[in-house]
């Protein structure tokens, strides 16, 4: 069952995992593509209810690229 975990335990009906693809996708309609998003597999293994986003690593282009998106976001 895609909302519970390994060991059984119940997570929300919104998975890290669809947080991850629809940031994804989001990042992907304004032409950003962080090729290390992924669900942290530590966190995602763990007992922590709200497992961690990994963001990754991306070059100077992307990371300049974002950030005009988000100060052009900031101004709406």
């Amino acid at each position: 069952m895609k909302n519970r975990a390994a060991n059984g335990r119940r997570r929300s009906a919104f998975s890290t995992e669809d947080a991850v693809e629809q940031l994804d996708q989001a990042l992907r309609g304004v032409g950003i593509i962080l090729p290390s998003l992924r669900v942290d597999p530590i966190t995602g293994a763990s007992e922590l209810p709200y497992p961690l986003v990994e963001l990754g690593r991306c070059n100077l282009q992307v990371a300049a690229k974002l950030a005009a998106v988000l100060r052009k976001a900031a101004e709406t």
